[in-house]
């Protein structure tokens, strides 16, 4: 027990300047397992956190119970604030929730009342992730989360509705890939507009010890960019590749059931790095003058 009171939970347990290191990271806060957990469980968890980092481990706490705790910390709460997020917004929320609202996208395309509603719900859900998980240090107003979210909904549907129509007449696999149009669409939409008080104001930038170093425009439109581009590069497995499959499997009477879709959706990475020379230059030169040329780059949280 002695060895585990200089213990660093917020050191990452696996090496994050590897692939591997950050995929293990990735689904180990991802975890969907978690989001059956209750409140209670999940305060406990941070609870057992704070105490760690204040240097006061429980006796009898093991190094495998804080990994857990940590686990369960980084799933729930938010990095910035350290407050508990709501459970739709969660990450570990977004196999089963976005896996059963893909599945009803690509199977419910063929008439406009049904694209209207599917993708709506998808939007709501989308503007509901990109809240929760947003920068907390750069605040939005309740105005500008309606603007981001009438915005993105209506681009969603205009494109959804608008393909729809146009591929009447068109090879019936064309038409399945709609949605993942609409989807891709949407989120060069939601994801700025539902974060635009970071591309105004700046993130906040800090060495690799977690100094802040001050705030940056840059950083903020370069997370925000790796974000929209992770989004479709995400969507985009399920929603072109599984359509294709669908396309030779539905002459088959057992692939009649509509749900199938969903249950073959489930067999289908927080911060983020910028060089100091790539700053606004009036930053840049404040970070020069204070560090000289110990810190060449800054890190971010870029949201998810």
């Amino acid at each position: 027990m002695e060895a585990l009171k200089g213990f660093d939970i917020d050191a990452p347990r696996w090496d994050q300047s590897t692939f591997m290191g950050r995929l293990k990271h990735f689904f180990n806060i991802t975890d969907c397992r978690t989001v059956l957990l209750p409140d209670s469980r999940l305060d406990e968890a941070k609870a057992l956190v704070e105490s760690c980092r204040a240097g006061s481990v429980p006796p009898g706490t093991t190094e495998e119970q804080l990994h857990y705790a940590k686990k369960l910390y980084d799933s729930a709460f938010h990095p910035d604030t350290g407050d508990r997020m709501n459970l739709i917004g969660r990450m570990s929320f977004q196999v089963p929730g976005g896996m059963a609202i893909t599945g009803f996208m690509l199977q419910f395309y063929r008439t406009v009342p049904a694209v209207v509603f599917w993708q709506w719900v998808n939007q709501s859900f989308n503007a509901l992730v990109n809240y929760t998980n947003r920068n907390a240090a750069s605040p939005i107003t309740p105005k500008q989360i309606g603007v981001a979210y009438v915005t993105a909904t209506s681009t969603a549907l205009a494109t959804a509705v608008g393909l729809n129509l146009y591929t009447k007449k068109a090879p019936p696999l064309v038409a399945r890939w709609v949605p993942f149009a609409a989807v891709a669409a949407a989120n060069c939409v939601n994801i700025p507009m539902m974060r635009q008080q970071e591309i105004l104001n700046g993130i906040a930038v800090t060495d690799e010890d977690g100094n802040q170093l001050g705030h940056s425009r840059k950083a903020a439109v370069k997370g925000i960019t790796q974000v929209v581009i992770s989004r479709v590069t995400m969507a985009a497995p399920g929603m072109i590749i599984l359509p294709i499959i669908m396309q030779r499997l539905e002459k088959y009477r057992f692939m009649q059931v509509s749900m199938i879709q969903t249950k073959l959706i489930i067999c289908t990475l927080i911060c983020s790095s910028m060089a100091v020379s790539k700053l606004e230059p009036e930053l840049r030169e404040s970070i020069i003058s204070q560090y000289g040329d110990r810190v060449s780059y800054v890190y971010f949280n870029k949201g998810l």
